[in-house]
């Protein structure tokens, strides 16, 4: 099981460091947005947080390329970290734009939003990970399905990773600002990405991990995912 030790690791630490800074530059950028009028606050916030997410995609795309890397010596960096780039903006501007979109309409109609109860929110966060990561799936599908065979699995394992990674985000977001941001809110944040990261790699590594052993076995020799 070397590969899915080495793959958990690496989506684990790679989620808390990309994520962690794309969060972090978003909140940094977002608050003086407000100084511009009108709708143009929502469109610019729009655009910095689908732009941020190519932190997280280069940390992501870096860190999962070596630790598969034994396994899949024929797979480049570049390649790889390209595909993860696409997958991460395709996937940003699908979670961002409902938000958006409710915002600009707010700001049309000059109404509040309401917030829909936590079960609603959960609910919609399992759904926009599966959703997403099929997004996200779909671009490292095209890579790997020129290096391995079944490489199809690959788009419902990300989607089964990120319903349950997505919503466990939202829930620990949901607590976490309940505190004054410091160094607790520090700490919490950097815990949620690293347990998040580890459960999505963990499931998604499964895959992976399946993948490489069929392909092996029908080689007929000793899985290499085993040693």
């Amino acid at each position: 099981m070397r590969l899915w030790q080495r793959w958990v690791a690496a989506n684990a630490i790679s989620e808390m460091v990309g994520l962690g800074l794309t969060f972090a530059l978003i909140g940094a950028i977002t608050p003086r947005l407000d100084r511009l009028s009108g709708a143009l606050p929502i469109l610019a916030a729009f655009v910095v947080a689908v732009l941020a997410g190519l932190i997280e995609a280069t940390a992501v795309g870096w860190a999962q390329w070596k630790a598969m890397r034994p396994w899949f010596p024929t797979i480049t960096l570049s390649s790889w970290w390209r595909a993860t780039a696409i997958g991460a903006l395709l996937a940003y501007i699908l979670g961002y734009l409902p938000s958006t979109l409710m915002a600009l309409g707010a700001e049309t109609t000059q109404t509040t939003m309401a917030e829909p109860p936590q079960a609603v929110v959960l609910f919609l966060a399992a759904a926009l990970g599966m959703v997403g990561g099929a997004m996200l799936a779909f671009a490292q599908w095209r890579v790997l399905r020129r290096h391995i065979r079944g490489a199809a699995l690959w788009l419902p394992a990300h989607m089964l990773a990120w319903a349950v990674g997505m919503p466990l985000i939202f829930w620990g977001l949901d607590r976490l600002f309940l505190m004054e941001i410091g160094l607790r809110f520090a700490l919490g944040l950097a815990g949620l990405l690293l347990l998040t990261g580890a459960i999505v790699g963990a499931i998604h590594g499964l895959f992976l991990v399946r993948m490489v052993t069929d392909n092996v076995k029908q080689k007929g020799v000793k899985a290499w995912a085993a040693n």
